[in-house]
């Protein structure tokens, strides 16, 4: 493949020379990389016929379906930008990405039918409603079937894609509230997929098992570099780790991608049964480091298995522990590059920098700052913060690191962020949540470790006088206003705040003291 080659030119490829082995597998069904290029041709082309263009945006919400595959196709063969929504999340935060992307179409799946029509009359923007994954069930007034679209037969898609088309537009949450598009080209998307394939040396006869949900950029990523050299998908709705040591021996998985979280779960669950995972050669893990207990768990149950780790965020894929750095931990030494997020990959260039913008000291810990051709080209419709985040060909993390021996460490994370079971939320985005409840005078949200999630969304709440707030009220509250994972785990009600000089609460403190709280 040519280095500017894009997305469609990948799927057009795998159909001439894989056209009957799987590109996507999802609870038995298959679809082969010779049929993921006719549907998402006739896909394209049904949406021609309706007045949708090359660039033009349509969005698409469900969870890993085969149906969410051939939309995410059809946008990278036709060059139609394809905004990916949190299934997760609250309807209040649909409409807010549905207006900041200001989709034409919007694909969404069958059991978000009722939320949807909920917040129709919000989504002004939308043309075309297309319901997915209920042939049977008749449509309702202003929503099309995917099926009759895909009536719609169509060998070749309308218009095809280009190396500087805008691929996707995958959201993050917003530290103010108002979400962040991340803008993903073709181009680079390609080069993040042979990046992806390059680490994971993957190739036609491979197998990757997907848990974590495509909307995200790791398990696009990795959908796209496992099909890279042809390989195929195999599609969760959901995690359940009995269900990936049935699907990893039925359908002879050779790559997971997990959570730290979720690989602890398989391990655990497959302690009795570590033959269902005989075929898996390569684990990645992404979203934080591993533990040396649970790596040895890990290799006790998989010893031949090579486990890698991704860091990274929606903007930019960075760096990865590879293989050879997970096979020992018997030295303190060895345990503290476990601790590290790995080297940068090839053709990624990081440097540390202060708050001025220069070099940091060697073995001086600054943000982390990375260049390399499979960035994000800036967020949507913010110029402001693209400029705060892209400067001068760098993209500002603002994760603090410092590189020893070639590794690179993270330190803290300059923004105020949770990263709670994979997923990242925004302290300030809860907190606001939290403020519009009456019964609250003041809160502060933080992260405080947890064995299982990570970190926990963790509140720490200033009742408002003569208010008689719980932990349930309090959640069935937020739940109306955010998804369910953003919700707190842990709260404590106090009479104050600790605060700084300035006035701004001190979360440094908070952290201290209810970290080490159960």
């Amino acid at each position: 493949m040519s280095p500017d080659s894009t997305l469609g030119q990948t799927i057009s490829d795998n159909a001439i020379r894989f056209p009957d082995q799987p590109a996507y597998v999802s609870a038995g069904s298959v679809l082969t990389h010779g049929r993921l290029r006719i549907d998402a041709a006739t896909i394209a082309t049904a949406l021609s016929a309706r007045g949708i263009r090359r660039q033009d945006r349509i969005a698409v919400l469900d969870r890993n379906t085969l149906d969410f595959a051939r939309v995410q196709a059809a946008g990278q063969l036709s060059g139609i930008v394809v905004a990916t929504i949190n299934f997760r999340l609250a309807a209040p935060e649909i409409v807010n990405i549905m207006a900041d992307a200001a989709p034409r179409v919007l694909f969404y799946g069958a059991e978000y039918e009722d939320m949807i029509a909920d917040v129709r009359e919000e989504l002004p923007e939308v043309e075309l409603f297309v319901r997915m994954g209920a042939p049977d069930r008749p449509a309702t007034p202003g929503v099309l079937n995917l099926d009759a679209l895909l009536a719609e037969l169509a060998e070749d898609p309308p218009y095809e894609a280009r190396p500087d088309d805008i691929a996707c537009l995958i959201y993050t949450s917003g530290t103010t509230g108002k979400p962040k598009g991340c803008i993903l080209g073709q181009h680079e998307m390609h080069r993040l997929a042979l990046t992806m394939n390059g680490e994971m040396r993957s190739g036609s006869a491979d197998k990757i098992l997907l848990c974590m949900p495509m909307f995200h950029v790791g398990a696009m990523a990795m959908a796209l570099g496992i099909h890279a050299r042809g390989g195929g998908a195999v599609l969760h709705e959901a995690f359940d780790p009995a269900h990936v040591l049935a699907t990893a021996a039925d359908e002879q998985i050779t790559v997971l991608h997990l959570a730290p979280t979720m690989l602890a779960e398989v391990v655990a669950a497959a302690r009795h049964d570590a033959a269902t995972l005989k075929t898996v050669r390569t684990v990645v893990y992404s979203a934080a480091p591993i533990t040396s207990t649970a790596l040895a768990a890990a290799l006790e149950t998989m010893p031949n298995v090579n486990f890698m780790n991704l860091y990274g965020q929606t903007e930019v894929i960075t760096s990865g522990l590879p293989p050879e750095l997970h096979r020992t931990a018997d030295t303190d030494a060895d345990a503290r590059r476990l601790r590290s997020v790995g080297y940068p990959f090839p053709g990624t260039r990081v440097r540390i920098v202060t708050d001025s913008g220069d070099d940091a000291d060697p073995g001086h810990p600054g943000e982390i700052t990375v260049r390399c051709e499979a960035m994000f080209r800036g967020y949507w419709n913010d110029s402001v913060r693209t400029a705060e985040v892209l400067r001068d060909g760098w993209c500002h993390t603002g994760d603090i690191g410092v590189v020893d021996d070639g590794l690179l460490f993270l330190v803290d994370r300059k923004k105020d962020v949770v990263i709670s079971g994979g997923e990242n939320i925004y302290s300030l985005e809860v907190e606001n949540a939290l403020a519009t409840h009456p019964g609250i005078e003041e809160c502060a949200v933080i992260g405080t470790p947890d064995p299982r999630w990570g970190e926990a969304v963790t509140a720490v709440i200033v009742p408002a006088a003569d208010s008689h707030v719980d932990e349930t009220e309090i959640r069935t509250f937020v739940k109306t206003r955010l998804a369910g994972y953003k919700c707190p785990r842990k709260m404590y009600f106090v009479p104050d705040l600790p605060t700084l000089s300035n006035g701004k609460i001190d979360k440094k403190a908070l952290r201290a003291t209810y970290s080490i709280r159960e």
